[in-house]
């Protein structure tokens, strides 16, 4: 992490603040309506400011937060943040860029939906399974869960991704629901089109309707006891390609931290969550097809 890559993040976060910071702040009273009233003190840093950080760490390699925070930023780029706080008020703090910190993520740092998308969910372990007895921080929300490598105690993100890595849509589920849950894949397919490539997890004839209605293709691979259906060449070969969306889930968790045991409240896991999914928007690098597509919108795919 650079001082250029810094200021490239800050400005964009700070642009985005200032133009929708009416809707910031309305958006921001409704999620307080029904909470306690306590003291809201004006902070030192500003929200541009405090979501900056939070994006940075996930940027570098780095794996403690407070290590980073007092090493990094105080001691490397503190005269790129003026009115930096001490390390507990601004864990305090962050909790109060969840709305716009959201609200850049949805406007600012999705991708856009070429026809071509993948579909799959990837599990989020909140602690090993020899502790979930004692397991206290998410004793009420967390729940158990099976994937193909074994039983998990947390949550699961469900990502759309498009064949440039780009991420179109996501939604977070306790680790129980099934990746064909009705509501989960409508709120994920809102605004996609074309065709949605998965894993045989998605196999389900009225999920395929209910998408085909909705203008989405879902194309999966079949269980050996099913028959085998005419399939298209290219969309084959793309279905072969499925693995990439395994890649940017690696990615996700072994460069971005977004699975680790460590959290202490709800909301610092939630903000985990978002400053991980904008940090990977900004890799310079992310996994992709090379498609090409030509003037009689047909697609050529190079190896």
């Amino acid at each position: 992490m650079n001082q250029d890559k810094i200021t490239e993040v800050f400005v964009e976060v700070d642009d985005f603040c200032q133009k929708f910071g009416k809707t910031i702040a309305e958006t921001r009273k409704l999620a307080l309506a029904g909470q306690k009233k306590s003291r809201n003190r004006a902070s030192q840093m500003s929200d541009s400011e405090i979501i900056t950080i939070l994006i940075c760490f996930h940027l570098g390699a780095h794996r403690c937060f407070k290590h980073y925070y007092l090493q990094i930023i105080k001691e490397h780029y503190g005269h790129l943040f003026p009115n930096l706080l001490s390390y507990n008020r601004f864990i305090e703090l962050q909790s109060k860029v969840a709305v716009p910190f959201m609200l850049f993520l949805k406007e600012c740092r999705l991708g856009k939906c070429t026809g071509i998308s993948f579909i799959d969910s990837t599990s989020i372990k909140v602690c090993k399974n020899q502790r979930i007895y004692w397991h206290k921080t998410f004793k009420e929300v967390a729940q158990r869960g099976k994937t193909s490598m074994g039983w998990f105690y947390g949550f699961k993100l469900h990502l759309i991704i498009n064949e440039k890595g780009e991420i179109l849509s996501f939604f977070l589920s306790k680790g129980n629901k099934d990746d064909r849950d009705k509501r989960i894949v409508e709120d994920l397919t809102k605004h996609i089109f074309g065709k949605l490539f998965g894993d045989k997890g998605y196999l389900s004839s009225s999920l395929f309707d209910r998408l085909f209605q909705s203008g989405v293709h879902l194309i999966t691979k079949v269980k050996k006891n099913m028959k085998n259906h005419l399939m298209e060449l290219k969309d084959k070969i793309l279905l072969r390609k499925r693995a990439i969306i395994e890649t940017v889930n690696d990615e996700l968790k072994n460069i971005c931290q977004l699975e680790h045991s460590r959290h202490r409240s709800i909301n610092g896991f939630l903000l985990n969550i978002i400053s991980t999914l904008v940090a990977y928007s900004y890799f310079p690098k992310k996994p992709s097809l090379n498609i090409h597509k030509e003037k009689n919108n047909q697609l050529t795919l190079f190896a």
